[in-house]
């Protein structure tokens, strides 16, 4: 349930937005004090039936150093909650249970589990002043209540400090319309071109490529892949790639998007990419992925890499050729709020690997409340993690359908929060629901997830059946600070960081997973 191994306190960083307001009061006779937060950039939404997401929280105070607790409690309307505490390096061992109240009905849910198999991410984005430890979120569809109870257990002689719950109310969007605007002006951020980080590929799918849900379609409407998980494991022999890491690599930055981008065409950049990637923004594109074939290399010059990653392979003259995309619903069209991401993504030199995880939660969602979801998820990773953007760079539903995740382009190698110790190398997609405690993927959400592996690692010639050796960047319960990590190009979640993710179920479908990449219509070569 809880991280593996100490955490020492983090250095201080950038200072981010603080969004909690003013406004405080005292349950009588609870020991909670309820803190009011903001909405989003505005309270009331333009007028088209849209409204932005709102976050508020319920602080939990109380003289036992080990327990907390929060009697049945009336909340304002909120639909995932969590729990969070003020320093992100503070480990909690212990477990903390909610209880929720449905809106409609008035029905008290059981006792749930809220899982804290998440970290604040290696890079400087996890170092911010701001980040607080918390749970991973847990999506409970509307509610107006909820009763809780925290208990320090193991070596653990306390509650963290500042300990509070933290309800998100993922608010309305407008489909084509939103709250994802990406205008960023009131925070003094440039203003995003949309061709520069924003835009899905649109290419027609091959003749023979499964169909795509649409959203709101619910198993059944799509024709999935196999994608069982009852395919043999890859074969021995596998191809392997090799790349290294530092604890605090510092990938390169998106161009000033106030600039016009360059006509390009989906799939790869097109500029080679450097030794020393900029920890600054920078005027450059972000880097090209390597031919198909290349073998990344350490860096001859100089010892073994401690600050940088070193998996730069020798510039090629011929870009490769970049496969079909899948279709995938962007940021706009599922209604991210743009104006919390206060700063520009960074980007990879290259994706090494996929790490597929699940957000626990339920399964008993709609495909229809998708976008709900991953707003809400969105407003969680921002305003309780206190991270720039959304941590994974896909999520994929049950019925097959592929949402843009953190901004920066589904088609570049932007740098994510889900994989503490190997974000420097990969990209994360996760699948929404719950596959630990019974929970089983639908054959159309293994194909959605084997499509976009297949595609997304073709845009750097990486085969999704073969393994990669990456070098961790922090100790993760797994790997050790600095060990070779021998992975699948396509791996889970508990494959480099000590957790239950992606959930037993979804682990156990990896090997169909990277049969059906391989043989996918949108892999490089298909």
């Amino acid at each position: 349930m809880s991280p593996r191994g100490a955490r020492a306190r983090r250095a201080n960083g950038k200072k981010r937005a603080v969004w909690l307001a003013a406004g405080v009061v005292v349950l009588a006779g609870t020991g909670v004090t309820a803190v009011g937060a903001s909405g989003g950039s505005e309270d009331a939404g333009p007028g088209d039936g849209s409204r932005p997401a709102k976050a508020h929280v319920l602080a939990l105070d109380g003289k036992d150093p080990k327990r907390r607790s929060l009697p049945r409690t009336g909340t304002q309307t909120f639909s995932l909650i969590g729990a969070s505490w003020e320093d992100s390096g503070d480990t909690f061992e212990g477990t903390a249970q909610i209880r929720t109240r449905k809106a409609a009905t008035g029905e008290w849910s059981e006792w749930r589990d809220l899982d804290f198999d998440i970290r604040a991410p290696e890079s400087a984005e996890g170092r911010a002043t701001d980040v607080r430890g918390a749970s991973e979120p847990l999506w409970v569809g509307p509610s107006d209540g909820v009763e809780a109870r925290v208990v320090a257990d193991g070596e653990e002689t306390a509650v963290p400090d500042a300990l509070r719950l933290d309800m998100i109310d993922p608010g309305q969007a407008v489909r084509g319309k939103g709250d994802g605007k990406g205008s960023g002006k009131e925070k003094g951020r440039p203003t995003a071109s949309p061709d520069a980080t924003r835009t899905t590929p649109v290419a027609p799918a091959p003749t023979d490529a499964p169909t795509t849900a649409a959203p709101g379609a619910e198993p059944g409407d799509t024709t999935g892949g196999s994608g069982s998980g009852e395919a043999s494991q890859p074969p021995t022999g596998e191809p392997t790639e090799s790349a290294g890491a530092s604890e605090d690599p510092a990938p390169t930055t998106v161009p000033d998007p106030t600039e016009a981008p360059t006509e390009e065409p989906t799939g790869a950049p097109t500029q080679a990419p450097t030794d020393e990637p900029s920890a600054e923004p920078s005027t450059s594109e972000p880097p090209t992925a390597p031919t198909p074939g290349t073998t990344p290399t350490e860096d001859p010059t100089g010892p073994e890499p401690t600050t940088e990653p070193s998996r730069t392979a020798e510039p090629s003259t011929t870009a490769p050729t970049a496969p079909t995309a899948p279709a995938i619903v962007s940021r706009a069209d599922w209604g991210a709020d743009e104006s919390l991401v206060e700063d520009a993504p960074s980007y990879l030199n290259k994706v090494d690997a996929v790490f597929v995880h699940h957000t626990a939660g339920t399964n008993d969602y709609t495909c229809a409340d998708s976008p709900a979801i991953i707003r809400a998820i969105l407003t969680y990773h921002v305003r309780t993690n206190g991270w720039n953007d959304i941590g994974y760079n896909f999520f994929v539903d049950k019925c097959g359908t592929v949402f843009e995740g953190r901004a920066g382009g589904v088609d570049r190698p932007v740098l994510g929060a889900h994989t503490y110790g190997f974000n420097s190398y990969s990209s994360g997609i996760s699948l929404l629901g719950n596959y630990e405690n019974g929970g089983t993927p639908t054959a159309a959400a293994t194909q959605a997830i084997a499509d976009l592996t297949a595609w997304k690692l073709g845009l750097h010639g990486v085969d999704p059946q073969a393994k990669v050796t990456l070098t961790a960047a922090a100790d993760t319960g797994v790997w050790t600070k600095g060990q070779a990590a021998t992975l699948h190009t396509v791996s889970g979640h508990r494959d480099g960081y000590a957790t239950l993710c992606p959930g037993a179920s979804l682990y156990s479908a990896l090997p169909g997973i990277r049969t059906a990449a391989g043989s996918s219509p949108y892999a490089t070569g298909n």
